[in-house]
């Protein structure tokens, strides 16, 4: 092994191999995922295809990794960020960016193998997770709010959504209520409050299960996982909910829907 990655010759023999061929997708790259496609990159990522059309504000020099004030004048795109920390830890890296919402150029998520998203709404993570299962690509969806003025709670959560196991809607992450009660105060909502610490714990839950996928490090051979953060107490524990699961399967996704729609005249 690399004497560069020695120190994480626990992973396995052929780890960094694995690592170097596997196509990560990374759609939003904010405080979330800003923080993600830096520690992949440390690790020996080298693939990626990431989505964001945004560009660096004052607002969000609070959690946006690798941004500067000089960024901030500059008005410097969140891709070229990304691409920065990637090829400065990664030079022969392949990176594919896209200026654009992922819905607009779906095709090339299509070639991950592992998708961590960094979305603001329920609605958005819905739609990233049916992508994933069509095209047979892990999900793993990270999120973090603050609750309250008076006495601020800070929440979060880490999921992973495997094909083959428990969906989103399985483990009680994803229902009707919620996805409605977000669709009727659409655009009212208003900035939400985000700092870098919570979405740097939850980031790095997310790259350790990528990492644990590709190489299967920890024996655990894991088809879910949903860890929710407790910022107040600073706990990261399984959901109550995943003792509710399916018996049969997730009901949610067959296994015969793969694939792009096909859709039959009437």
């Amino acid at each position: 092994m690399n004497d560069r990655y020695s120190r994480q010759s626990f992973l396995g023999p052929d780890s960094q191999d694995l690592i170097g061929n596997v196509t990560i997708g990374i759609p939003g790259l904010g405080g979330g995922g800003s923080h993600i496609v830096q520690q992949l990159a440390h690790v020996g990522f080298k693939r990626f295809v990431l989505y964001d059309w945004d560009t660096v504000e004052a607002s969000n020099l609070n959690r946006l990794v690798g941004a500067t004030s000089v960024d901030l004048m500059a008005g410097t795109p969140k891709l070229h960020l990304a691409k920065r920390m990637v090829y400065g830890l990664q030079p022969d890296a392949m990176v594919e960016a896209y200026s654009c919402r992922w819905q607009e150029n779906p095709v090339a998520l299509r070639r991950c193998q592992i998708v961590l998203g960094c979305v603001d709404s329920y609605k958005g993570r819905e739609e990233l997770e049916i992508a994933c299962r069509r095209h047979l690509a892990h999900y793993i969806d990270i999120g973090m709010d603050v609750h309250g003025e008076r006495d601020p709670v800070i929440g979060g959560q880490v999921i992973l959504s495997s094909p083959g196991g428990p969906c989103m809607r399985c483990m009680g992450f994803l229902t009707e209520d919620v996805l409605g009660r977000e669709g009727a105060k659409y655009g009212a909502a208003g900035p939400r409050p985000q700092v870098i610490w919570p979405n740097g714990v939850l980031a790095s839950t997310a790259v350790g299960l990528a990492v644990d996928l590709v190489t299967g490090w920890t024996r655990n051979k894991r088809t879910h996982a949903f860890l929710v953060y407790d910022g107040n107490e600073g706990t990261l524990a399984p959901s109550f909910t995943l003792r509710n699961l399916p018996k049969d399967g997730c009901p949610h996704f067959p296994s015969g829907e793969v694939g792009d729609p096909i859709f039959r005249p009437l």
